[in-house]
């Protein structure tokens, strides 16, 4: 046909129902066969179903042939095309390409990135084939002037093709195969134009291949193109303006504006699909039609503003709302959304941004609200994908204790068999492992776990380190197999039989169904693959994959990715997460082509994306009724608000009091979600905070011993000592034991110990001194530190301070030597009825006769003021001392006490004998004590939480347990009787 059929329909419209209502007024009375004659294409697989959905409403007809425009093989049944190549296909065949390259120039790339790498050298073989470029458009790549990577990225890509050429006689991807039938359609009707109804709706025209397809329908005799969200009130001006590429390709319309430049046809050529469908709001449309004009024209914002109806009319129905943080954004969509469910409205969330979704539906669900997610759930997020990524990351590396909880722990594992007692000997497990510090259980270490608590759980115990045993296998198909019979036996559980319920329900078929797709590809990678490099496979495919449950979502509410804000139909629209970098999001990293390459290859640029995210924003804005929210800060600083809200604030702002007043209620209609949310944050009513504890409970079950290091935390943190001497409580040991200071500190005690023992050998040679040092601290820090990072920081730091810890020793053993080391001792007091204990350090015997008590310090020792307050190790030890508490020590004076400094820029601390009176510092700490046992052993003594903290950064093992952060240290303590009254 000489004029083009195209045809538009405003944004913000029900568009299945528009194209609908289009139809019928045009084929009403044609006979009732060309219904079925029709083909109907649209923009997406979602659109399909919307379009079937309107058909299926009735009345009663022939329903057209409804096709996704991906899906045109029913068209050109004739097309002699070969067979496209399965993406994951592909994938895996440029992987084994890209290992190839990598084992020839290790600098390519890391192993762990090849899979990365084969998926996006396949998205952009799909971007060329899509715009028709192929491998002949490398040929107008200049590399010439760009550094190394960028000319080495232009070969691997070439290679690529060469590569799949030589390898498979089919299609590289089902792009390829796509483009090749549009133009074998397109040159068909160039012949012979079919007169049988086809209608192309929905698409804006932003690959190339759609874009030929869309000019060779247009001119069929019976074909016609609707255009979804073209603005009909766009001035000649700003169509003008969309002619310069450089500056425009970001606006909503200028895709249109290149088709129409294909079709050599102007703005006006475009008719409404039908007169009598309006925009939900023709005057908003207009409104933010002006907001997005093309930057050239923006400065006639003010006179194209003045033939707007009035602005608080316009915005009436706008609302924008400017939470202080995505959690609080979050909660009021929710809310919102949960309104438009009370009051019977059909309502979407549009946004780019996954995780504000998911916190979405977290909060819909305390309603029992399912919201319908176009997105679906990510497969590697369901049950079954977490287990299979946790099974493949078993197989890549031993697994750490923590690795193998998550996996005892799943919901899926052992639900063939009696899972109560799996969780029951996991438990045990658990605190077995964590409280010997085991950080990667081996089959050994679990068969005598087994062994133990008379054999019950043996069979459990040997069924777990089979799980541990290597797998053979080192191909891809190898790996796969062995991957899925791990993650079968893990959800079989001892003694079951079949897979348990990993592949039931509709996540465990959508799994079964993906592994059986990548064990069909699994040939096209015929080289070895890495454990590590298997794990990084599957958890970016899986990732890749979505799963979504048609029986469980609410008919009215609807989470909707940017692309669906083109059907409308809603009565409420959400657009969320409108800040720059999420909506318009970043452009992703493209490790083959720069920006300079792709514009010379003619792919997409980052304006070009910008342009499709604009005109989905539109489209989205002019639903009946819209919320605009975004988060004013993240997790990590401020955000920038989006430009497209940017534009429309701006524009607000600049039309003098009007536009402010209209803009302020808009802020004000958003601020009430924003307070309801507060509201529900807060508690029904109100929660008074804990008091500081102080219990007091019956004084026959106070402890009536103490080593001498937990009297410092009697006095400073008594409820510590109530927490585990009288609860019986503990701190629960870390899942991966962690190299800190404690740990570090008792290493250093057995290296000092060691080094010390062989003292004859070296007391007059500094540098036998020093390797003597060096190999106590290679045979002790190995043995107690199985990380060797930390063994190696360890042992330098020892050793940088070997100078000065070699010539203190020479002078201490010059008057004295260790006669005591790390041995156990006790005293009773007597009166009260208590018995202290201590292990010191070190005690050394002076040639007078006298004791020197010495304590290894790996940090800052305490100070002598401290030492008299607080920390009353040394003085209770050398109390002990003095009294012969020490088996095989008589009793004897002391005369010293040092904190031996084993760090780098410590230095030893000697503690004066006697305190600020002049009395003697040990008895005055042993009568001390005397006094304060004598108050514990009154139930009128409670056991204080942080009695005396010293600084506000005292941490204690039970601060959790004493509602630590409900009071402060400056809060009267509030005593409390608890256990039995006598």
């Amino acid at each position: 046909m000489s004029r083009p059929n195209l045809y538009g329909v405003p944004a913000g419209v029900d568009f299945a129902a528009a194209v609908l209502d289009g139809l019928e007024a045009r084929y009403a009375t044609q006979p009732p066969e060309t219904w079925g004659r029709m083909t109907l294409l649209v923009n997406s697989g979602r659109m399909a179903r919307q379009m079937q959905a309107a058909f299926d409403c009735g009345p009663a007809r022939l329903v057209p042939r409804i096709l996704p425009v991906s899906d045109l093989a029913p068209l050109a049944p004739g097309a002699d095309i070969p067979p496209a190549m399965p993406r994951l296909e592909l994938v895996l065949h440029l992987a084994q390409l890209l290992d190839t390259l990598t084992d020839r120039q290790s600098d390519l790339a890391p192993k762990s990135a090849i899979f990365d790498l084969a998926e996006s050298l396949t998205d952009l073989m799909d971007e060329l084939s899509g715009e028709g470029r192929g491998i002949d458009a490398l040929d107008h790549v200049d590399v010439a002037g760009h550094a190394s990577h960028w000319q080495r990225s232009r070969a691997i890509v070439a290679a690529a093709y060469d590569y799949i050429a030589e390898t498979d006689p089919r299609l590289p991807g089902a792009e390829v195969q796509r483009r090749q039938l549009a133009d074998a359609l397109v040159g068909q009707w160039a012949d012979t134009p079919t007169t049988d109804p086809v209608i192309l709706a929905g698409s804006t025209g932003s690959r190339g291949a759609t874009r030929a397809l869309m000019g060779a329908i247009a001119r069929l005799p019976a074909g016609a193109v609707v255009l979804p969200g073209f603005d009909f009130d766009m001035p000649p001006d700003h169509w003008m303006a969309l002619d310069d590429p450089l500056g425009s390709e970001d606006h909503p319309q200028y895709r249109y504006r290149v088709l129409m430049r294909d079709l050599g046809i102007e703005p006006s050529a475009i008719k409404p699909w039908n007169e009598d469908t309006a925009a939900p709001d023709p005057a908003r449309n207009r409104l933010v039609g002006l907001a997005l004009c093309p930057a050239p024209v923006t400065d006639r914002w003010r006179a194209a503003a003045a033939g707007l109806p009035p602005l608080a009319e316009t915005t009436a129905r706008l609302s924008l709302l400017n939470a202080p943080s995505p959690r609080l954004e979050a909660n009021a969509v929710a809310l919102r959304l949960r309104e438009a469910v009370e009051t019977g409205h059909r309502a979407a969330l549009i946004t780019p941004d996954r995780e504000l979704t998911r916190q979405v539906a977290s909060a819909l669900a305390r309603w029992g609200i399912e919201p319908d997610d176009s997105g679906g759930v990510p497969l590697h997020q369901t049950p079954p994908g977490r287990l299979l990524r946790l099974t493949a990351s078993l197989i890549a590396e031993p697994a750490t204790l923590s690795e193998l909880l998550a996996i005892l722990k799943h919901p899926l594992t052992a639900t063939a068999g009696d899972r109560g007692v799996h969780l029951l000997a996991t438990r045990e497990l658990e605190l077995d492992l964590r409280g010997a510090a085991v950080a990667r259980p081996s089959p050994a270490v679990l068969l005598a776990f087994g062994a133990d608590r008379d054999g019950r759980y043996a069979a459990w115990a040997e069924w777990v380190a089979r799980l541990l045993e290597p797998k053979g296998g080192t191909s891809l198909v190898a790996r796969i197999s062995a991957h899925m019979a791990l993650t079968e036996e893990v959800a079989r559980g001892p003694g079951g039989a079949g897979s348990g319920g990993l592949w039931e329900e509709i996540a465990g078929r959508a799994a079964l169904e993906a592994m059986q797709a990548l064990a069909n590809a699994a040939p096209a990678h015929s080289g070895e693959i890495a454990p590590h490099a298997y794990a990084t496979l599957l958890n970016g495919y899986l990732g890749r994959l979505a799963v979504t449950d048609p029986r469980r979502p609410h008919p009215d509410v609807m989470i909707w990715g940017t692309l669906e804000a083109r059907a409308g139909g809603v009565d409420l629209a959400i657009l969320s997460g409108l800040n720059d970098g999420t909506w318009p999001d970043l452009p992703p990293p493209d490790p083959w082509m720069n920006r300079a390459m792709r514009h010379d290859a003619g792919l997409l640029l980052p304006e070009r994306r910008i342009g499709l995210a604009a005109h989905d924003f539109q489209q989205a804005i002019a639903a009946p009724e819209v919320l605009l929210t975004r988060a004013v800060r993240d997790a990590e600083a401020e955000t920038v608000p989006s430009r497209w809200l940017n534009r429309l604030t701006n524009l607000l702002s600049g039309l003098g009091p009007e536009g402010e007043a209209a803009l302020e209620a808009m802020e004000a209609r958003g601020a009430r979600y924003r307070q309801r949310a507060e509201a529900l944050e807060q508690p029904e009513t109100p929660v008074a905070p804990a008091p500081r504890p102080s219990p007091r409970p019956p004084v026959e079950v106070r402890p009536r011993e103490l080593f001498v290091t937990r009297v410092t935390t009697l006095i400073r943190d008594p409820y510590a000592i109530y927490a585990q001497y009288i609860l019986g409580l503990r701190k629960l040991s870390p899942l991966i034991p962690a190299a800190d200071a404690r740990e570090r500190g008792t290493a250093l005690h057995e290296v000092m110990e060691a080094f010390l023992s062989t003292h004859a050998d070296w007391q007059r040679d500094p540098d036998a001194a020093r390797l003597a040092l060096a190999r106590a601290a290679d045979a002790h820090l190995g043995r107690l530190s199985a990380d060797a990072a930390i063994r190696a920081l360890w042992r330098a730091r020892l050793m940088q301070a070997a100078d000065r810890i070699v010539a203190d020793e020479g002078q201490r053993l010059a008057r004295g030597r260790p006669v005591l080391e790390e041995r156990r001792g006790a005293l009773a007091l007597g009166t009260p009825d208590f018995t202290l204990r201590a292990k010191p350090d070190r005690i050394d015997l002076l040639s007078d006769g006298t004791y020197a008590i010495r304590d290894y310090k790996s940090g800052t020792p305490p100070t002598a003021r401290q030492v008299q307050a607080f920390d009353k190790q040394l003085p209770l030890e050398a109390a002990m001392a003095s009294r012969g508490a020490f088996p095989g020590l008589p009793a004897a004076p002391v005369r010293e006490m040092t904190y031996i400094s084993l760090g780098v820029t410590g230095e030893d601390r000697e503690i004066p004998m006697t305190d600020r009176d002049g009395a003697d510092l040990p008895d005055a700490a042993l009568d001390g004590l005397r006094r304060l046992i004598a108050r514990y052993q009154t139930r009128a003594q409670g056991y204080t939480a942080q009695r005396a903290a010293e600084t506000t950064r005292f941490d204690g093992d039970f601060d959790h347990l004493s509602r630590h952060g409900e009071w402060g240290l400056a809060d009267e303590p509030e005593p409390q009787d608890v256990g039995p009254r006598p």
